[in-house]
């Protein structure tokens, strides 16, 4: 890898299962300061509110969603999710990560409305909405084709899209935890079709339930020659998996800890050879973690989350602001830059 040579799954399943540790996150750091020798860390100010937690998939691993008609299920009006907009464009916000449940109620204008204000009302802020298996449910409700949507998003003023419900992209796995979503190529179609019409969006990888090396190879086989084809991933994501209160609770009491998570980023970095960023879960994985990454092949920091529901769902609070997340970039040794969702720098600390 260091010498031009790509890896394939023989290195992968050596670097994810055997190889120790610290030489692994070694060789991760060398690669990212090879692509990126300034040593600066970006962050992007944003929020990530929901808009419904109405949801008919029933994946084992979501505490965040309601079926319809129960007592907690909740659906926001437009105006409800543009006062949400308004609120995190007040704190300085650059980027609003939107997402939802699988609604079938919902119309496409609805999503469509949405777009459209926040681009007219916020023009500084970057609607990063909707993940693909969102945009397939609006397909299913409106009669179109996901590509159909997408034309219709962007026509609206989107040009994002968030990375959202990959989980791990194995036939296996996704059978196992959430069999009504579709295979990994449900996932994968959308984005190569928002690739095709110029989209850029992030790739993610939710691990640490019931899969096996093997299905993270699959996984990371399966983004990287899509990114080969369109370049169009501005970032890989990965997080641990939060059992509380899931359907897999039963079985898995605890998430996974920094060492796999460290192990899942120097890997990523050095597998993923075509993605320009690797992003530091902080979120998921605690900020003391997040600053150690960033000596694993991460180059960003993430964001600020102003608003997150799916993980509290889940029992896991964690909370950040721009002025902690500038010392804790300075404390490992690095420059904060702000970004914007596509990694245009705005300003440096």
């Amino acid at each position: 890898m260091l010498h031009g040579k790509r890896l394939d799954r023989q290195d992968g399943r050596w670097l994810l299962s055997e190889a120790p540790l610290l030489e692994v996150g070694a060789l991760g750091q060398e690669v990212r300061l090879s692509r990126i020798p300034e040593k600066r860390v970006t962050f992007v100010i944003d929020s990530n509110p929901n808009y419904t937690n109405v949801c008919i998939t029933d994946c084992q691993f979501c505490a965040f969603y309601r079926k319809p008609g129960d007592p907690e299920a909740y659906t926001l009006t437009v105006d409800e999710v543009l006062g949400k907009v308004e609120a995190a464009a007040a704190r300085g916000a650059t980027t609003v990560l939107l997402q939802g449940g699988h609604n079938p109620a919902l119309p496409l204008d609805y999503y469509l409305t949405l777009v459209r204000e926040t681009r007219r009302r916020f023009p500084r802020v970057t609607p990063h909405f909707f993940t693909a298996s969102e945009i397939q449910t609006m397909a299913q409700v409106s009669g179109l084709t996901a590509g159909d949507v997408l034309d219709r998003l962007w026509e609206a003023g989107q040009r994002t899209i968030p990375g959202g419900g990959a989980e791990v992209l194995s036939e296996r796995v996704r059978r196992r935890i959430e069999p009504k979503k579709g295979g990994p190529d449900a996932w994968l179609e959308v984005h190569r079709e928002a690739h095709r019409r110029g989209f850029k969006s992030t790739a993610t990888m939710m691990y640490g339930h019931v899969e096996e090396p093997d299905d993270l190879l699959d996984h990371f086989d399966a983004i990287r020659e899509l990114q080969d084809l369109h370049g169009g991933f501005t970032a890989f994501v990965p997080w641990s998996f939060k059992p509380g209160n899931t359907l897999l609770e039963k079985w898995i009491k605890h998430p996974q800890g920094p060492n796999a998570y460290l192990r899942m980023l120097a890997v990523s970095r050095l597998y993923l050879d075509n993605f320009p960023h690797i992003q530091a879960s902080w979120f998921s994985e605690g900020k003391r973690t997040g600053q150690i990454a960033l000596h694993f092949g991460a180059d960003d920091w993430g964001g600020t989350l102003f608003e997150e529901n799916v993980h509290r769902a889940a029992d896991y609070v964690n909370t950040i602001t721009v002025d902690e997340i500038v010392t804790l970039i300075r404390e490992a040794g690095f420059t904060p830059v702000q970004r914007t969702t596509s990694y245009e720098i705005l300003r440096t600390f």
